[in-house]
This record gives structure tokens, sequence and C-alpha cells, in this order.
């Protein structure tokens, strides 16, 4: 089997989709769909799974990047929620995606004397040994103690007034957009229908019970039925709308929390240490990220657009005096790179904070023939789709096997480790230099032979692309084309690499180049390619715009000023 979601490869799904009953259909292709498809897939059922927009094109693009268990959790004496995640952490760091997870340490400054430091030495010590009860594989390194002189040459940056000391754990690192395609591939490799830009218009309905659904294909504008023995609904923030059709109100609703992410360059602190802070009402924290920071997250209500959600200039203000507390030279607007904003679907309960909403996910079965799972964290999504899964699998006759995702890596897992091991002989025969072929195997693991593959055939694919997106290659565009299913210009500069967010000008610079390369792909004539640039400028100045609005209403107003989907007229 392939694991590739090239143009053919999605266009062959949608025809088996509009032609087959299918056991499981999914809609979502966030990381939740992403599972739900993988786990389907390897009980050996027959399931196809749509996306209206892009693969991770909602939520799970915009998180704070950690795989984690949640240390603020275990003060909310969340055990359970903790060890479960810890034990995702585990499995991701080390078995199921090792290539695309890495280790990060977090400093916690100290800044009381006397019973600060027992007190938060209790939680993460706990933290640790829950994660080492959960898993001997991926483990990270225990917890250290540091003293106010260790703290600061660990962290230069941190203004030396008023700490004590501090303490170092580690968690998780992954790039969510990345992983959430390579689920989707795997999914592919075993058997999965998947196909992006793919819009649900309605459920079908046999009576009460739901049979299916009408899709519409974004690219061509054919609509057409797919019908399912069951459905499930991991649709996020949309959860709400996709439950009603089923002829039930549900047994619970889903809230969306706006999270607000900034980027600076990795000169503007200067750190060993990724950092985190307490807040008035969470956590905020200082990640490192490649040759940047991301410094976040807001956590506010967000009753407005779900498909926009949009940084004001207050969520900026917002991160930037939190973490100017600490800094010894503080940050201004004029450091900050990029931004993001995306929505928790966080199942709402009688509290009036978002911040102490359930991450906990909920599986319910709204209609015959739907499951809707909702809530969780991007950690734990596995033990979602395995939940959702069951649920399906109940309603169906036959016999059918356990979820077996905690034993399923992730494409280009195997064998990574080798690869990673002869980076030197991989610069030597590519031509690239070996920074640029550490990059490659961090975001393609075993699969970066594929891409370096392009480079021998042709050396010009071996060239950074243009302005700050220079760390990215030409390769990298043809490969996301061909085989990780790109099909608009904001696929690849928003998702298949970060661009959008990691440079200055938001990849308008780039954007000319990467189109001409898709184009060589896809087929585009230079008009399609000026179009394709055109409508990706103008939702980045769009976004410029709304972050220079105080409130959130008036921020979504500048951000509905970009245009919407991309005219089928021009396809």
């Amino acid at each position: 089997m392939h694991s590739s979601l090239g143009r053919e490869v999605r266009s062959a799904a949608l025809a088996a989709m509009a032609s087959e009953q299918l056991d499981v259909l999914v809609i979502g292709g966030g990381i939740v769909g992403a599972g739900v498809a993988l786990d389907a897939a390897t009980r050996g059922l027959s399931v196809g799974v749509v996306e209206s927009q892009d693969w991770a094109s909602g939520t799970s693009s915009r998180s704070s990047k950690l795989i984690h268990g949640g240390l603020r959790y275990l003060e909310m004496l969340d055990f359970r929620l903790v060890a479960e995640a810890l034990r995702e952490r585990s499995l991701l760091l080390g078995r199921l995606a090792p290539h695309l997870v890495q280790p990060v340490p977090f400093l916690y400054p100290l800044t009381h004397r006397f019973w600060e430091r027992p007190y938060v030495a209790m939680g993460i010590g706990l933290y640790d040994a829950m994660a080492a009860a959960r898993g001997r594989e991926g483990r990270v390194p225990r917890h250290l103690h540091l003293s106010r002189s260790e703290a600061l040459r660990l962290f230069p940056a941190l203004s030396p007034d008023g700490v004590v000391g501090a303490i170092q754990y580690w968690d998780g690192l992954v790039d969510d957009a990345r992983y959430t395609m390579m689920v989707i591939r795997t999914a592919t490799m075993h058997g999965a229908l998947c196909a992006n830009r793919a819009r649900v218009l309605e459920l079908r309905r046999e009576g009460e019970r739901v049979t299916g659904a009408r899709v519409v294909d974004g690219e061509s504008g054919q609509v057409f039925d797919v019908r399912a023995r069951q459905v499930i609904n991991a649709t996020g923030v949309w959860a709400d709308e996709i439950q009603l059709p089923g002829g039930a109100t549900g047994r619970f609703s889903v809230r969306p929390s706006k999270g607000v992410h900034l980027l600076v360059p990795r000169d503007r602190i200067k750190s060993g240490s990724g950092l985190i802070l307490r807040t008035e009402t969470s956590v905020l924290f200082v990640i490192p990220w490649g040759h940047h920071w991301i410094i976040g997250t807001t956590d506010t209500d967000w009753p407005l657009d779900k498909g926009r959600p949009a940084a004001s200039a207050r969520d900026l203000e917002y991160l930037l005096d939190h973490v100017n507390r600490v800094l010894a030279t503080p940050l201004t607007d004029d450091d900050v790179v990029g931004v993001y904003a995306g929505l928790r679907p966080l199942v709402s309960g009688n509290s009036g904070q978002t911040s102490r909403l359930s991450r906990e996910h909920l599986v319910v079965r709204p209609a015959p023939g739907l499951v809707t799972v909702a809530g969780g964290k991007y950690t734990t999504y596995r033990i979602m789709a395995r939940d959702a899964v069951d649920a399906a699998i109940e309603a169906m006759a036959g016999s059918f096997t356990d979820c077996s995702t905690d034993k399923v890596s992730i494409v280009g897992a195997e064998g990574w480790l080798g690869f990673w091991n002869r980076r030197h002989w991989l610069a030597d025969s590519s031509g690239l230099e070996i920074n640029q072929v550490e990059h490659l195997l961090r975001r393609y693991g075993a699969l970066t032979e594929d891409v370096l593959s392009l480079v021998r055939e042709d050396s010009d694919l071996g060239r950074p692309l243009p302005g700050d997106a220079g760390h990215y290659i030409g390769a990298e565009i043809v490969y996301a084309v061909t085989c990780e299913g790109a099909l608009h210009l904001e696929d690849v500069l928003g998702r298949r690499t970060r661009i959008a967010i990691e440079c200055l000008d938001g990849g308008k610079e780039a954007a000319p180049v990467v189109a001409e390369l898709m184009g060589r792909v896809l087929g585009w004539s230079a008009d399609r390619q000026a179009l394709e640039v055109e409508y990706y400028a103008r939702r980045v100045d769009a976004e410029r715009a709304a972050q220079e609005q105080p409130d959130d209403c008036r921020a979504e107003a500048a951000l509905m000023q970009a245009p919407g989907d991309f005219p089928l007229q021009a396809i």
C-alpha cells in the first residue's frame, strides 16, 4: 500500500467513496479525524475521511505545538487526564513518531523563597513519576533543581530581579499541521480513502437513521452521495453544527476558546531552554521553534465566526506584557514576526470561564448511525479516536478487532534513526548542507530520501526559497504537491511548511516562487499562479490588519475582508 496524498490518489478516493458503501465515513480532517481514520482502517474497516478545507486547516495547525501531559491539570487534581496524556507522550516520542516529536526543556522560574520550591517540585516530581510509570519508551530527562545563578546561566534573557531559582523539566514538541497530515498519510497506507477540499453539504438519512452524507468536491464542484454504515463527526468546534441534522440536539455542546500565539526571532531571547510562566488565569509558554520562539497562549471566549478566528492588538499586548514581566530586555511589537489564532473545542459546562472548561473528551450518539467526538487535547487524539471507533462498531453487526494504533508507527518513523545517523553521507550525496539535511529529517523522517531524490534529479530544487523562507528548499514544495496533498498556495505556505508564520512578510516574497513550483506539477497557467499569489497576499494583509484592531469584533471585521474559498472558475 502507498501513503501518497497526491492529486490522483485524491481523485480515486472520491470516486471510490461515491461508488461503494463504507463501514465508516469520518467528517473532519484535523488530528482527531485523522486519528479516527487510521484507527478504523487498522481494524479492517472500510473508511473514508473528508475535510472541507485542507488537512489540519483549523485548530490542528494552530496549537501550542506541544505534546505534553498538562502539568497545570495536576494542580486541578485531574490525575487521570495527566496520566493518560503522559502515556501518549511516551508513545509518540518513543515508538509512533520519534521523527516528528522531539523532547523540549522548560524552565519554571521561582520568585518566592522557602515555600515555592518544595511546592512546585512536588508537582513536577509527581509529573515525572507518573510519566515513568506510564511507559519506558520515549522517556525524557528528569527535572532539575537550579540555583539563581544556574537559572540565569541557562536563561540569560531572564530578568534577575525577583528570581530566586528555577526548576527545569521536559515535555514534547511537534509541528501540529505536519503531524496531522502524516497521520492521514498513514491512514491512506492502511486503505483509508482520504480527500481534502471535500465539504459535507448535509447528512443522508433513512427515517431517523444517518446513512451517509452528501459531499461536494471543492475543486470540481461535483456533488455526490457517500453511503456509510456509521458516520463519525470529528469536526471540533463545528461539532454542534453536524449534530443537529442528525435529528437530535446532542448531550453536550462545544464552546470555542481562542488561543493566540506569536513568534519572535530566536536571537531576541537568549536561552537554552523554553519557559513556563503562571498568569492570572492559566499558564504562558515560551517555546523553542527552529529559528524562532513561540509565545502563547491566550484563553478567551470566541462567539464569532468559527472559520476565521482573529488575533487582535489586545491579544498581542497581553502576551507581550506577560512575557516582558520576566525578561531583562523587553520585547516590542517590532520583534513580532508572525501571529496565529486558533480555537480550542472545549466541552462546555457550568463555568463562565473557558480556561476552566474540560479538556477531556466526550463521545455521544446524537442519532442512530451518527457518532460525535468532541473536546480533548492534541496529545490524546489517539485515545479520542479509539473511543469514537469503539462507539461506532458497537452499533455495527460483526466481529471487529480492538484498537491497535499504539503499535502503528506514523509514516517516516521506521528506520528514521538510521537515516539520522547517516545524515553527513546524505548531505554529501545530495550537495546540501548538513543543517539542511537535519531540517529535512525532522520533517520527513525516513521519507527524507524521497525528497533528496528530487534534488538529485534536479539540483535547482536544492536551492533555498527566497527571503526569510530560505530554510526551506524547492524540493519540499514539489513533494508537498506530489505526496502530501497540497492543492493551493496557502496549503504549502501555511501548513506543509510554516512560512506563513515564520516570515516577517507572511511569505509574500516566497509566494511567486512557490506558486511556480506548484504550477509545474499541477499544470497551472501563469494566470492561475498569479491568482493564487493574489489570493494568498490578500489573506496575509487581512490578518495583519486584524492584528492592529483593538478588540475581537473589529479584528474579525478586518479579517473578513480577505477572500473566501478559491473560485472554482479559476480551476
